[in-house]
């Protein structure tokens, strides 16, 4: 076991199994692409501990609060995290965290977008620390999102040599 996985059990977290994809649905695209060094993670939503998608669902300042969303958000970390041990195996070959875009699915008006992903910036910070978890961020109000998720998450990062 990873020491990043030895952190998670500690705090009484796990990660996902993969999504289910519904039959219906196509996905064509990486959920993770590992180039060389260079880790591009596609947007991911919360996922529940069997793999589905996570509630609540809606827009964040009607039918949900930022709370909500920020535990959504941390969701999304796990949920990341997992798709990407999956394509690297140890989630300690991680040597930096650079880039975090994060969407949160926002009614009119809405603008505490940073508060609801600091969900998943804190997450990856107590992992990882600061030299590693520091990383760039936008928080941006999107109209609708997939599946009428709260929160949609995307990543680079950057491997150990």
């Amino acid at each position: 076991m990873s020491d990043i996985e030895r952190r998670l059990a500690a705090m009484g977290l796990e990660l996902p199994p993969p999504f289910p994809v519904p039959s219906h649905l196509s996905l064509p695209f990486d959920v993770v692409q590992v180039d060389g060094l260079r880790v591009l993670a596609s947007g991911h939503g919360p996922q529940a501990a069997d793999g589905s998608l996570a509630g609540p669902f809606g827009k964040l300042g009607a039918e949900l609060t930022v709370e909500e969303g920020y535990r959504a958000a941390r969701l999304v970390a796990l949920s990341m995290l997992a798709s990407i041990k999956r394509s690297i195996g140890d989630l300690d070959r991680i040597r930096r965290w650079h880039r975090v875009f994060g969407m949160v699915n926002s009614a009119p008006g809405f603008a505490q977008q940073p508060g609801v992903i600091n969900g998943f910036s804190d997450l990856i910070l107590e992992l990882y620390g600061r030299e590693r978890g520091g990383h760039t961020r936008s928080a941006v109000g999107m109209a609708e999102l997939p599946f009428h998720m709260p929160v949609e998450i995307e990543a680079e990062l950057s491997l150990m040599p």
